[in-house]
């Protein structure tokens, strides 16, 4: 991957990315978890989204790990990165609980009998475990961004950078 694109770093292109689409992600698979008619019909568009989120978190975090050898070394930095790297693992499972979400309203929608009983306990536990999710990752993405922000901008006036 480049360090730069026309003459900019990657990561904060990137970033922008994952802070577009991981709160989109958020926001889709909490309506997709509580309300049935959205859950019928987007479901597996947000399960597409989720996945193209989830995909850009490593190019993120690669690009900020090259930006960090670029950038002088400091505690904002630092911190930026721990956080940065926590993203992933909330997104995925984010991501697995919506594939259950999607798996089993699929297989519900496609039995002419009625649903078995399994899904009347599989369903809520993986509609409670999305809500949890997205919470969890949508306030993390917020601190990470926040970091990143403080990382950048927290000498902006004093004349000092880095």
């Amino acid at each position: 991957m480049p360090d730069t694109l026309w003459g900019l770093p990657v990561h904060p292109l990137i970033v922008h990315l994952v802070v577009f689409l991981v709160p989109l992600t958020v926001l889709a698979a909490l309506v997709v978890a509580v309300w049935p008619r959205a859950r019928r019909l987007l479901a597996p568009w947000v399960l597409g989204v989720a996945t193209i989120a989830l995909i850009t978190i490593p190019l993120a975090t690669e690009s900020g790990e090259h930006l960090e050898e670029q950038v002088s070394r400091s505690s904002l930095v630092e911190e930026h990165a721990e956080l940065g790297d926590t993203l992933l693992p909330l997104m995925a499972a984010l991501w697995v609980v919506l594939a259950i979400i999607v798996a089993v309203d699929f297989y519900i929608r496609r039995k002419t009998d009625g649903p078995p009983s399994w899904t009347r306990v599989v369903m809520p536990v993986a509609m409670v475990l999305t809500v949890g999710a997205s919470a969890v990752t949508g306030v993390q993405v917020v601190r990470i961004g926040h970091s990143g922000a403080k990382a950048v901008w927290s000498d902006v006036g004093t004349g000092q950078r880095g």
